[in-house]
């Protein structure tokens, strides 16, 4: 994995991250937020978590088999991390584009600090990743965001419910023990760093509207325009 932090005056591009719970709506407003800036012309790149495909059978395989320790899991993550930001997301931002990240390094410190890792060891882990420009940070009430997960699914992963460890037999029990004290850290983890918070339980139209006044309010929008052709 890198070593070094990026120097951010080699980077032209801007990074923007999307966290909150799974159920948050978080995913639809980053796609939707790609869009628009695609229609107005501007240089966009969109990455997404656990992505990798050098790690994919990896991590299939363990979950899978049920061999992941908290340790191992976590660095499986980082291992698809560190690959997706040296080969997509820094040679994009050196190449002046926005970068819009559905899920960032905050997943895995909410993640796997309530697997078990140390909150410092995590922070060291990820260092090498640039801090986000703009990080938006969806809240919603937990059983809001249960309610939207569970319902209509007929089933849930081990691993997604975090049947790893050892909560619960029932699922559906450990699922909210575990999305509650995820849920937890993500309010550690705000306090710790900024990020712009937008209400889920909002109307789309109005977290969106949000997102776009604050992308143009931080973001010099007009040095990312693709010139005519499709070319910068």
């Amino acid at each position: 994995m890198p070593k070094a932090k990026t120097n951010n005056k080699e980077i032209e591009g801007k990074l923007i991250a999307v966290e909150g719970l799974d159920g948050s709506g978080k995913s639809t407003q980053i796609r939707l937020l790609k869009r628009w800036l695609e229609l107005e012309g501007y240089k966009v790149f969109f990455t997404e978590w656990n992505s990798s495909e050098l790690v994919k059978k990896a991590t299939r395989k363990g979950k899978k088999k049920k061999l992941l320790t908290p340790t191992s899991f976590s660095l499986i993550h980082a291992t698809d991390f560190a690959d997706r930001y040296e080969r997509q997301i820094l040679p994009l931002l050196k190449g002046g584009y926005l970068v819009l990240a559905d899920r960032y390094v905050y997943t895995a410190y909410a993640r796997d600090s309530v697997r078990g890792c140390d909150r410092d060891w995590l922070r060291k882990l990820y260092r090498f990743a640039r801090k986000p420009d703009i990080t938006f940070f969806f809240e919603l009430p937990l059983e809001v965001a249960l309610g939207r997960i569970l319902e209509g699914r007929p089933a849930l992963k081990y691993h997604e419910a975090g049947m790893d460890l050892g909560f619960s037999k029932d699922p559906y029990e450990s699922f909210r023990i575990f999305q509650g004290r995820i849920y937890e850290e993500y309010g550690r983890i705000f306090k710790e760093f900024p990020a712009e918070r937008i209400n889920a339980c909002d109307p789309s139209e109005m977290q969106q509207a949000r997102m776009r006044e604050t992308v143009r309010r931080i973001i010099d929008l007009k040095k990312f325009k693709l010139r005519r052709g499709g070319k910068s």
